[in-house]
């Protein structure tokens, strides 16, 4: 049929664009990136505008679920930290296994590199945070600049199309990966409250029966989220950190498929060709719109292809496809608009900057995440370790320590962990996670603007 006389439908042309899970990845993220921004902004408006006060009373209602005599009670934002983001963490988990079992990190030569990055990124920090804050309060929060925030630093090599091979960008996922499973396991063993042992049994028991699942083949989604919501309760009782229901979730989903790929291909041409033949298949162009729903055997075809297509799918990536939308741009903005909103007086800025919690945050995210990354990961190609991904040199690498600096949305999290009633220290933490993650952001795109060429 000749193109010219075609007319295609907005959904039609999608079938002529192949995406593949990566660029998807890299596009949501981009996407997230720009909202999180915006919702910070909104949130900083509120914390320092005439609705102050109604924001935080917002902040501070309470909800409760309840069943009988059982009662589940928090406010709005203990709902979103600790209930919402558990599906963040959980699509944290899901990245991190698809990444381990079947993506970047998988090979341990090239993975090398980004795991020896990501090391540097998180001690280094850490360690430049508690040598300015040793023997304070404020040594607790230790954690906070140990993290990058992927959403905003993929964002920003985005912005720089050409100019960065996409071997660079690929580096940063990967080190920012094994960087918020790093996160992760700095929450569950130094930022846990007391632990009650019962609770702590029962959300082992959930586990065992999430691994059990898995072995014998439970391919649905459904009963590994209903199994993960009990675990995520017990949890929260048991005094761990809920979120890490999340993660924990996420690891026990299966991530191989279920069908052969050739018998799959071969299925599907089957299926395809008894449609070809379908009287209706025949019609006219005016009447083609109507094909499936004038014969029952076309949508019955149809509906079998659906299925076949989620058969070869593993139910990892596609619990991960269908779930980093709505964490991508409801849950993280929610977050930003509970958690960024910082009260900010211009005429004692410079005191609040220079206040040992803010100045480790920034020293620690800033200087410490480019010594740490750029640093450790030259030393190691220097040692032979590792070598550079193809078209990524020394400037790169430096551009990939500034923007390593951008801790938003889990340095925030840690914050809010680490000084749990320490409001002058979290109200510090978050000023210079803030101002450092602008710092961070801007010196890396110019770094990389100006400092590299195109490739």
């Amino acid at each position: 049929m000749d193109k010219q006389h075609t007319n295609y439908q907005p959904w039609e042309k999608s079938f002529d664009k192949i995406v593949t899970p990566f660029e998807e990845f890299i596009h949501d993220e981009t996407a997230s990136g720009l909202i999180l921004m915006g919702c910070t902004l909104v949130a900083l408006f509120l914390a320092n505008s005439f609705l102050s006060e109604h924001y935080a009373h917002l902040l501070h209602t309470e909800l409760a679920l309840s069943l009988g005599g059982w009662e589940l009670r928090h406010t709005l934002h203990h709902w979103i930290n600790d209930g919402l983001m558990a599906l963040f963490f959980m699509v944290v988990g899901l990245e991190i296994k698809r990444e381990v079992v079947i993506g970047e990190l998988s090979d341990p030569r090239a993975a090398m590199l980004p795991i020896v990055a990501a090391v540097g990124g998180m001690v280094v920090p850490a360690g430049l945070f508690y040598a300015i804050n040793a023997g304070a309060p404020g040594a607790t929060g230790w954690g906070v600049p140990m993290a990058t925030d992927i959403a905003f630093a993929v964002g920003v090599l985005v912005l720089l199309g050409s100019r960065v091979p996409k071997t660079v960008l690929t580096f940063l996922v990967g080190l920012a990966i094994v960087d918020d499973l790093g996160a992760v396991l700095v929450i569950a063993i130094f930022y846990t409250e007391q632990i009650a042992t019962n609770w702590l049994g029962m959300a082992a028991a959930t586990l065992a029966l999430l691994v059990v699942l898995n072995r014998v083949g439970v391919r649905k989604p459904l009963p590994y989220f209903l199994i993960g919501t009990v675990m995520w309760f017990a949890m929260l009782q048991s005094g761990v950190h809920a979120t890490l229901a999340g993660v924990l979730t996420a690891l026990t989903i299966p991530v191989r498929p279920k069908f052969n790929h050739k018998l799959f291909v071969e299925h599907m041409s089957h299926l395809l060709d008894e449609l070809r033949s379908s009287p209706e298949a025949k019609l006219t162009e005016e009447g083609a719109e109507q094909c499936i729903i004038r014969d029952g055997r076309s949508r019955a075809l149809l509906q079998t292809l659906e299925n076949g297509v989620h058969s070869v799918e593993s139910p990892l990536q596609r619990l991960e496809h269908s779930m980093h939308i709505p964490v991508a741009f409801l849950i993280m903005p929610l977050f930003a608009l509970a958690n960024a909103g910082i009260p900010v007086d211009i005429s004692s800025i410079g005191q609040a900057l220079a206040h040992p919690v803010s100045l480790g945050v920034m020293a620690g995210l800033v200087l410490g995440k480019l010594l740490g990354i750029a640093g450790l990961t030259w030393a190691a190609v220097r040692l032979g370790i590792g070598t550079l991904p193809e078209g990524m040199n020394l400037r790169h690498l430096v551009g990939v320590g500034l923007v390593g600096g951008i801790g938003f949305t889990m340095s925030i999290f840690i914050a809010e962990l680490g000084f749990a009633g320490q409001a002058e220290n979290l109200l510090m933490a978050k000023t210079g996670v803030l101002f450092a993650s602008v710092l961070a952001g801007v010196a890396g795109y110019l770094w990389l603007r100006f400092a590299t060429h195109t490739q």
